[in-house]
């Protein structure tokens, strides 16, 4: 099947689905596809007949997943970070910042997270609520934030996407803020941690720092049946996607891109000190926010697994046939799809084929400061997220922050054969970081280091 960027969703929606394309198509509303419906209109974009069944992770599955060892590295060498497509290695910053970095966007872009349409709408912000309260013993001002995409070219499909930002009251200044994803309001009474330490939005006022709360299910839906609806569906006007197009990880970082952009015009945010923090799929998300929006000064990236800082190459826990299942296909542009595929016209593919890999994902994020986080799987941070692969992939992306001027994790050790720090020692001397604390799937127990961390690269310190 053959289309054009130009034809958009409007003609392959009517391959797909049966629609009429004329001059009247545009005034539709938008398709409603279940998510089962949306993944086989995909597959056959892309002429796959059957993919590979996704791995489980209950061992009496018939399909569990590997977590040995031994097995979990059929493809050891992974995408070279620092040679150009055509054979050059490269020796400077400037090599690097105009030739590789660009073709390492362009390869993530088209395989596996989809490009920001040209299309995608301005969104105008308004502050709907705001209360001066207490949290955790300290004064602080929040307010309840709305940010309006403009669907006037398309007025079916309304994106509101809400945020909450809360400040110190009493700071001398702007103050570095952390976006984090999840759900926000104004209720600011989080439950306690169980191991003593305050919540992480305590920490950070605490500190000198505001936070603000962005929620990922008012950008886009976390579902397939949602990829005609949100900003992806308000942009492709209610049709379905083509295979380049973004899908909901790309899609949230845009959203947080657009936080950023508010927070930009708020005289409490210190606007050259605000990071992105993310947990499980929104660690994915947080890592991308950062890799591809340059603005971000930090990141800290929790338990993201497979899709995050997890490599595609290891067979160990979650793996690429999980992201191209219908339970999470939709995170992913649609040609992600292609290395799951069995059977296919242009033949079988796995994630050896992916030309591009977790560590040069986080590569992107250099020279600014990177700080990956995990728990351990006693406590719940299962090892279905690969902790072991994810250190690997930082020790890989290594001399990206060299050649930029940042200082890495210090490791001399090959990527293929490093084990990953002892529970609870933090590698955090560089702009390139890592701990591994000891509670379960959460980054709040390496809160307290991350700030720490963040103020020494930022060069912040809290006014008194």
């Amino acid at each position: 099947m053959l289309w054009t960027r130009g034809g958009r969703a409007l003609a392959l929606a009517a391959v797909c689905a049966g629609l009429a394309v004329g001059p009247a198509a545009q005034a539709q509303a938008p398709v409603t596809w279940t998510t089962e419906q949306d993944h086989a209109g995909m597959m056959r974009q892309l002429g796959i007949r059957t993919l590979r069944p996704a791995p489980s992770g209950r061992p009496d599955a018939p399909n569990p997943a590997n977590y040995d060892e031994a097995r979990a590295n059929p493809y050891p060498d992974w995408p070279e970070l620092m040679t150009l497509k055509s054979g050059r290695r490269v020796t400077t910053a400037a090599m690097w910042w105009t030739q590789r970095r660009p073709e390492i966007v362009e390869d993530f872009e088209r395989e596996v997270l989809g490009r920001v349409p040209e299309s995608a709408p301005k969104v105008t912000w308004s502050v709907v609520a705001q209360e001066r309260t207490m949290l955790g013993g300290a004064p602080v001002l929040a307010r309840q934030l709305v940010g309006r995409a403009d669907n006037s070219a398309y007025p079916a499909i309304a994106v509101d996407i809400q945020m909450t930002l809360v400040t110190p009251s009493q700071a001398k200044g702007p103050v570095p803020v952390l976006v984090m994803f999840g759900r926000g309001g104004l209720n600011l009474t989080p439950p306690g941690d169980a191991a003593g330490d305050p919540p992480s939005q305590h920490q950070l006022v605490a500190a000198g720092w505001g936070f603000a709360t962005l929620n990922p299910a008012s950008i886009q839906a976390d579902n397939g049946a949602g990829l005609t609806r949100g900003i992806i569906g308000l942009t492709n006007r209610g049709q379905p996607r083509t295979p380049e197009d973004w899908g909901a990880l790309r899609a949230w970082a845009w959203g947080a891109s657009r936080a950023l952009d508010y927070l930009e015009t708020d005289p409490t945010v210190d606007a050259k000190r605000v990071g992105i923090e993310g947990v499980s799929r929104y660690g994915k998300a947080a890592l991308v926010t950062a890799a591809f929006d340059q603005r971000f000064a930090v990141v800290l990236v929790g338990s993201s697994g497979e899709g995050g800082a997890k490599p595609h190459r290891r067979n160990f826990g979650q793996a690429v046939e999980n992201l191209t299942d219908r339970s999470e296909y939709h995170w992913m542009a649609g040609n992600f799809m292609k290395y799951g595929a069995a059977e296919a016209t242009f033949g079988p593919k796995d994630a050896d084929d992916i030309p591009v890999d977790s560590h040069q994902l986080i590569a992107l994020v250099a020279p600014r400061p990177a700080f990956i986080s995990y728990g351990v799987p006693e406590r719940g941070d299962a090892l279905w997220l690969d902790q072991q692969g994810s250190w690997m992939a930082a020790v890989a992306a290594q001399p990206a922050f060299r050649i930029t001027g940042a200082r890495d994790l210090g490791v001399t050790e090959d990527y293929r054969t490093t084990r990953m720090p002892p529970v609870n020692t933090g590698v955090l001397e560089g702009q390139l970081a890592w701990r591994q604390h000891d509670g379960g799937h959460t980054d709040w127990p390496n809160m307290k280091h991350f700030i720490a961390w963040a103020n020494r690269m930022l060069g912040y310190s809290q006014p008194r």
